[in-house]
């Protein structure tokens, strides 16, 4: 279901035809065309002189699953093509020219000298693009590959042949490397057992023992006994301190129960419409011996320093207690309605009634800290997505980033505790990071680490529920200071017959108010920050784009000038990209390494950043400088959505449009809401002097807010991208808008201007961030100048300052 996946597979094997093939016809000037003012590398510079780099080792966007998928390419394909691939021993660059293998082994052809041909970077370029689709051309594709790039067919045979070597070369070595950590392990715990049996301690004195006053077996159980003594003891301090109360006597009545006890999975009725459930054991882990469940199969523990396998055991446990009691409570709060969840006077939004909380549930993780406030929301929709889809979306972290990709600046799975039964992700749990945002330099990045835990409850019928773990395990990954704990939060989905799914998202959260600025506070009070609404209508709106890209009919509102279908995925991809690298500037993530500037010439509402761009073939390298401010306007969100996004008013706020209108040159639309789209943008030169250019602008609206994103690229390269080029090489520094509403009365993407909902002065408007991000020296070691802050600074302030002059807002 990812973005990612969806977009790397151009060949749509197995799948539905994602759009019409659309002819080549280019229509843009390409005469007297200077380059965009924020770019400055070059496209011979930034996208064709950098070498053909390993797939194992690219860090693009699809490099996360680019090695497992070509090695599955591999594989398929070995076995009918070895004996071709015995045949294709040398590469054609290495040949002799003219020669076969046949006639260089002949003993009647005296030896020649060998002549070498490097190919040039478009050639490797491109032999590397058909490499990532299909690393088994047929000889239609090579005779094709061939005159593309004046090779002869026996170059691009051999190529082949050596690039296949070279992957199989790649996954053995890591494969060699994974084993050899594994024996290395296996080796030391090995010495470390021998080393124990031949210096026995005394239990009763702490000195050596006499292996002739006891049995070889009584020594052995002596020895085992002290260890798990010393053990036992550190796991009390680490359980009394997750309890609150001392753990003796807990551990003392639970050691005989140890070995019959089993952890159901069923949290009673459930609610929907009296469909059964089917009760499931799941083991406590390999540590506990062979007297426990093991119905369910468990990830092997992570090697932690200082940690032993009883503590860690007990620590499991731990997270299976927490991860049923959050499960309970989330379906009980996703189900119940009054006297739970109350209807409230502005906007008629769902409360949580705190005080029939706190009577109905036990605090899975403490008592609330001080100085935290709480927020609390639930929202229910129909999402064109399948449970069984979305499940495995959310247990996956790379996918579910790209699910969100506004909401979630960074995610990892740390430990996978149990992977699932049967095949599926019923009963799978795992320990997970997030880095969760909002669009806005005036409200700080939340860090959480928490437990996701998946069940199913019924045919069709499943839940996913997260719920921080801070108070239990001091994770390497932990902030230093936690400003927000994820209470028991998830989702309930449900398939209907439509192809639909029904989901009921719960939100619950405790976090630090201190460090948000005023502005924003009734935003995240309300929950509209972070809150239910904000990721059902990003859920429905992701999965409505997917839909319509999977679809084989192209919408009818879409005008590509020059682009194929390649071309189309290729377009997107690099709007994707666009996309992450503006959300990434914007909350200062660590996506990036960003340091702040604390300048005194800059604004004091107005966040400047600065990072070194080096290596990136997305990027110009240099200094990058990162600039960002949100202000409040008294304007609907939908009125300041359509102007920034309308071309044909870009000029009254953009310096880059030559102060006259731009041309759409391409409509790609994402969603059944025109502002959903990507688009590409000409401006048009106001007289001689100036030069017409290109600007990629991808725009997203939903209920919770809204999106418009651009940045100046390369006129060659785009036409390389236009025609199913590798997007990937494109260099760009993003810029634009983030919009929400600035509070419950301005709800939703159509609310009036002027809504009395908080009182008669209670005038609803939108909160805007103004974010760009600039190429200040293309040198990365230079030197930051005072100058270009100043001019970063004047820039951002213009453009709020035209914003609002075009808007008739008042100072």
């Amino acid at each position: 279901m990812s973005f990612g996946g969806f977009l790397d597979n151009s060949s749509g094997g197995g799948g539905a035809r994602i759009v019409a093939d659309i002819p080549y016809s280019n229509n843009m000037p390409t005469g007297a065309i200077a380059q965009p003012r924020l770019v400055s590398p070059s496209l011979a510079k930034s996208m064709f002189s950098s070498p053909g780099l390993s797939l194992a080792l690219q860090t693009s966007m699809e490099g996360q699953g680019e090695v497992t998928r070509l090695a599955e390419n591999f594989e398929s394909g070995g076995g009918r093509r070895s004996r071709e691939d015995e045949h294709e021993s040398r590469s054609g660059s290495d040949n002799m020219d003219g020669a076969s293998g046949d006639d260089q082994d002949a003993a009647d052809n005296p030896p020649r000298k060998k002549r070498y041909h490097r190919h040039t970077p478009q050639q490797i370029q491109e032999l590397e693009s058909l490499f990532k689709e299909c690393p088994h051309p047929d000889e239609k594709q090579r005779l094709e590959l061939s005159k593309r790039l004046c090779l002869e067919t026996r170059q691009v045979k051999f190529w082949f042949q050596n690039r296949r070597t070279q992957m199989k070369t790649q996954l053995e070595r890591h494969e060699n490397s994974i084993l050899r950590q594994e024996n290395d392990k296996l080796r030391a715990e090995n010495m470390s057992i021998r080393d124990a049996m031949r210096n026995p301690i005394c239990t009763n004195c702490g000195g050596p023992a006499i292996i002739g006053d006891i049995s070889l077996e009584e020594q052995h159980l002596r020895i085992e006994n002290a260890r798990l003594k010393d053990e036992l003891d550190r796991v009390c301090a680490l359980a009394g301190k997750f309890l609150g109360r001392p753990i003796s006597s807990l551990a003392s009545s639970m050691a005989p129960a140890m070995p019959s006890s089993s952890l159901e999975l069923g949290v009673g009725s459930n609610g929907f419409g009296g469909l059964s459930t089917v009760a499931t054991t799941l083991p406590l882990g390999p540590d506990f011996g062979g007297g426990i469940s093991s119905t369910l199969p468990v990830a092997p523990p992570t090697s932690t320093t200082g940690v032993t396998g009883l503590e860690r055991s007990l620590e499991r446990s731990m997270f299976l207690e927490l991860a049923l009691a959050a499960m309970d409570e989330l379906v009980k709060m996703a189900q119940n309605d009054e006297p739970l969840w109350v209807r409230s006077l502005e906007g008629g939004r769902e409360i949580l009634n705190l005080e029939e909380y706190m009577r109905t549930f036990t605090p899975c993780i403490g008592m609330k800290p001080n100085g935290f406030v709480t927020e609390s929301t639930r929202e229910t929709g129909m999402v064109i997505i399948n449970s069984l889809a979305l499940v495995e979306t959310l247990m996956d972290s790379n996918r579910w980033a790209e699910m969100f990709p506004c909401m979630i600046a960074r995610t990892s799975t740390t430990d996978v505790i149990s992977s699932g039964m049967g095949g599926t992700r019923n009963g799978a749990l795992q320990l997970m990071h997030a880095e969760l945002q909002v669009l806005s330099p005036l409200v700080p990045v939340r860090e959480v680490n928490f437990l996701r835990f998946c069940k199913q409850h019924a045919e069709g019928v499943w839940a996913v529920v997260d719920v921080s773990i801070d108070t239990i395990r001091d994770t390497s990954v932990a902030p230093t200071f936690v400003n927000c704990r994820r209470l028991p939060s998830g989702c309930v989905v449900q398939d209907m017959p439509n192809g639909y799914s029904k989901v009921t998202w719960v939100e619950h959260a405790e976090y630090d108010e201190s460090a948000v600025h005023q502005l924003y506070r009734p935003l995240l009070s309300s929950g509209m920050g972070f809150g239910a609404q904000r990721w059902v209508a990003t859920l429905q709106r992701q999965c409505e784009c997917l839909a319509i890209l999977m679809s084989s009919t192209v919408p009818t509102r879409d005008h590509t000038a020059a682009i194929t279908a390649g071309g189309r995925r290729s377009m997107l991809k690099l709007a994707q990209r666009m996309t992450d690298n503006f959300c990434a500037g914007v909350c200062a993530s660590t996506v990036h390494k960003w340091n702040k500037l604390c300048a005194g010439n800059v604004d004091e509402d107005v966040r400047v950043m600065t990072r070194k761009s080096v290596d990136d073939p997305g990027e110009p390298p240099g200094i990058v400088l990162s600039a960002a401010t949100s202000v409040w306007l008294p304007v609907s969100p939908q009125r300041l959505f359509d102007f920034l996004r309308d071309e044909r008013l870009r000029s009254e706020w953009d310096i880059l449009s030559n102060g006259g209108p731009m041309q759409e040159m391409a409509h790609i639309a994402k969603g059944q809401d025109h502002g959903n789209c990507v688009s590409l943008l000409r401006a048009s030169a106001m007289n001689a002097n100036q030069s017409s250019m290109l600007i990629l602008q991808e725009t997203c609206i939903d209920a919770a807010g809204s999106l418009v994103v651009y940045a100046p690229v390369d006129i060659p390269a785009m036409h390389v991208v236009m025609n199913g080029g590798d997007s990937a090489y494109v260099a760009l520094l993003p810029s634009g808008f983030a919009i929400v509403p600035d509070g419950p009365g301005s709800r939703g993407p159509n609310s009036g201007a002027h809504t009395n909902s908080g009182g008669p002065n209670r005038v609803s408007g939108s909160l805007l961030t103004v974010a760009f991000q600039i190429l200040v020296n293309s040198l990365p070691t230079a030197k930051l100048t005072v100058e270009s802050v100043e001019t970063v600074n004047n820039l951002i302030s213009c453009t709020v300052q035209k914003i609002k002059a075009a808007l008739h807002c008042e100072s």
